[in-house]
């Protein structure tokens, strides 16, 4: 039984559907101005197709898989999961997902979510393949569930509020990506992925990765002018993440991105992006009897 768990989460990338379950969560909690137990609906059709989707992704890609050393171990190409077991298992998460949120939200989060199976599978997936550009729009993804659950929150698909979340997600996941990529860039060019090392010198690497490390600081200093927090306390905590990760593409652009230091950076970006989620967290879960006394 622990051995079939175990294959599971590998093949649904359990941690990768979390955070994007989370990322839902937090915006519904931000547009519904507290929690709801209306969360529940929505946060689990989000995890069921994001864990549906994970494992659709390695049965399109598990032959590029079985290339790779750093995925040669995942349950499709270590044989201890048959691709077409795979492909029952993904599909059939994709369906309880969807049906979730067809019959528990609304057309536009259920929209969304289409919408993300589609750009990931028929769009991004292929053209990963072509060009390590993909990530650009493919990051559009990432962006989404933020918006199903805003909108799952009573809230709209426009709000400025929203479009700046949503927009910080977006940018933090393409450095998020080509440190991966060009860190492990033979890997990729063994598994058929064309590697950034191919298109880019050492130099210009550092100086592309620091502007969009910077833009992701840039944008953790707009969203408190969007109006999303009320804590003092953690307007001035999301302004000290944007002014650690300014820092951080100074140093890149100064000292160079060294391969040793590349995992560094990687979990640096992943702890910023969790730390903007928990000032968002807390600021609505703060009862407004505490937050009137201490502010």
């Amino acid at each position: 039984m622990r051995y079939w768990v175990s294959v599971l989460l590998e093949l649904t990338k359990f941690r990768v559907s979390l955070f994007a379950t989370f990322s839902a969560s937090v915006s519904f909690l931000l547009a519904n101005r507290g929690i709801s137990i209306e969360i529940l609906i929505p946060t689990a059709g989000i995890f069921f197709l994001a864990c549906g989707s994970c494992g659709l992704n390695q049965y399109q890609e598990r032959e590029h898989d079985q290339r790779m050393e750093r995925t040669q171990m995942r349950p499709i190409p270590s044989k201890r999961l048959r691709p077409t077991a795979a492909l029952i298992i993904s599909s059939f998460l994709l369906f309880i997902g969807g049906l979730i949120l067809f019959f528990g939200t609304n057309g536009v989060v259920f929209g969304l979510g289409a919408f993300a199976i589609f750009w990931y599978h028929l769009f991004y997936t292929p053209l990963k393949r072509r060009t390590p550009f993909a990530v650009i729009p493919g990051a559009l993804v990432g962006a989404i569930p933020p918006m199903m659950g805003w909108v799952s929150g009573r809230g709209h698909l426009f709000e400025p509020q929203l479009l700046i979340i949503s927009f910080l997600f977006y940018i933090w996941q393409v450095p998020h990506f080509w440190i991966l990529h060009f860190h492990f860039g033979r890997d990729y060019e063994k598994g058929g992925f064309p590697p950034l090392t191919r298109i880019f010198t050492q130099a210009q690497f550092n100086r592309i990765l620091s502007i969009w490390i910077f833009a992701t600081g840039v944008t953790c200093f707009m969203i408190p002018w969007f109006g999303v927090l009320r804590s003092p306390f953690l307007i001035g905590s999301l302004f000290g993440i944007g002014g650690w990760l300014s820092w951080k593409a100074l140093k890149l652009l100064s000292t160079g991105y060294q391969k040793p230091h590349g995992q560094t950076l990687f979990n640096s970006l992943n702890a910023c992006i969790l730390a903007v989620m928990l000032c968002f967290l807390l600021d609505r879960l703060m009862p407004d009897q505490i937050y009137s006394s201490l502010f």
